[in-house]
């Protein structure tokens, strides 16, 4: 462990939040219903473009844009989830549920995984499956298919593959509680509302606006353009070659996982308004409790304290292919990042080194294991 992780391991969660001012809690009822109504406004002026083109291409075009308001009003109702908006649960519920529609995500059982799992253990993969990186071995081990899946996933084209098959549907669409969860039933409920908005709105769409190609435009292209963006961010809000993954829980600790597991992407004023500040996301794994609409401000406040913990930069695709070509693999152990050649050229030293000489672990899990494909 490196001296700055060592100098957080000692500093509480609730040191750090101090530093952030009591201004950055309070909460606007009129600026959230405010940005409400603009990203329900663009996903109808865009749906609407979707039923009254008669050109597919031009409804698969207004289906790209209404791919990119449900990203936006999917961040509106993660926030609400947070409680960061309201006070009322309902209120907060209600509105978040029909934020979330359009996703086709379920606002009970997203926010388990998330505000439970992802922000309570933030890169200590044990918990935290979000983005998880396989080591070398780990890699080597699996069959062919699941190498090229993995490799699909950790391209900045193509990692709309991990939300989709990592989250959305083993942790939401087949998730299964413990007969014992208080919030079972209303898994169950969500499942239903989630179900019945796909199955109506696409059969709206089937009848109404054009057949297959409305249905495609209307339906399941904003669902995929939504889970290339969330996968996106996510993987930019937790990745980086300086940015360490945890395996074991005396390395990590709360401080480490919100304030250095994370990262502030800087965008242009315009996308940081329309993504709603998503992408300043250190002050808000820092506490969650901050409206959207004053990360920028709690952003500021923290990096005069602990701005040598904050690992910022600015959102250019050099720099996002940059990531996505380094951080493929990942050694827990001395807390290194490998790209796919660098770890075959481990492999095969491994692999060579005489069994006296193997570390144990290598023994067991490397063996003649070879990185292909």
């Amino acid at each position: 462990m490196n001296h700055t992780l060592r100098a957080l391991q000692d500093i509480k969660l609730q040191t750090v939040r101090e530093s952030i001012s009591p201004a950055c809690y309070q909460r606007s009822h009129a600026k959230a219903l405010l940005w409400y109504g603009f990203d329900l406004a663009l996903y109808l002026a865009a749906m609407t473009g979707v039923f009254l083109s008669d050109s597919p291409v031009l409804k698969l075009f207004f289906g790209l844009l209404a791919g990119c308001a449900v990203a936006f009003m999917f961040v509106w109702a993660h926030d609400a989830a947070h409680g960061s908006l309201f006070q009322n649960k309902r209120v907060a519920e209600v509105l978040g549920t029909i934020f979330m529609l359009p996703s086709l995500n379920m606002y009970r059982l997203w926010a388990l995984g998330h505000n439970k799992v992802h922000h309570g253990f933030t890169s200590f993969s044990p918990v935290d499956w979000i983005w998880r990186p396989l080591t070398p071995a780990e890699y080597a081990a699996k069959g062919w298919w699941q190498r090229a899946l993995y490799r699909l996933e950790r391209t900045p084209y193509f990692c709309a593959l991990h939300y989709i098959l990592r989250v959305w549907w083993p942790g939401m669409v087949r998730f299964r509680p413990d007969e014992q969860h208080k919030d079972r039933h209303m898994f169950t409920l969500n499942k239903l509302i989630t179900l019945a908005f796909a199955l109506g709105f696409g059969a709206i769409l089937y009848a109404f606006g054009g057949g297959i190609w409305g249905l495609i435009a209307g339906l399941f292209l904003p669902w995929l353009v939504f889970n290339y963006f969330i996968a996106l961010f996510v993987f930019l809000h937790h990745t980086h070659p300086d940015i360490p993954f945890f395996d074991q829980r005396k390395e990590w600790s709360n401080t480490i996982g919100q304030l250095y597991c994370s990262t502030v992407v800087r965008c242009s004023r315009i996308s940081e308004l329309l993504i709603h500040n998503i992408m300043t996301h250190t002050p808000h794994h820092v506490d969650a409790r901050i409206p959207f609409y004053h990360l920028k401000r709690a952003h500021a406040d923290l990096k005069a304290s602990y701005g040598e913990f904050i690992h910022e930069y600015r959102f250019r695709w050099s720099t996002v292919r940059g990531i996505f070509r380094q951080c493929k693999l990942y050694d827990f152990e001395n807390q290194v990042w490998h790209d796919f050649r660098q770890a075959r050229q481990l492999l095969a030293v491994a692999g060579s080194m005489q069994p006296e000489t193997r570390n144990a672990s290598c023994t067991s899990t490397l063996g003649e294991a070879r990185i292909s494909g």
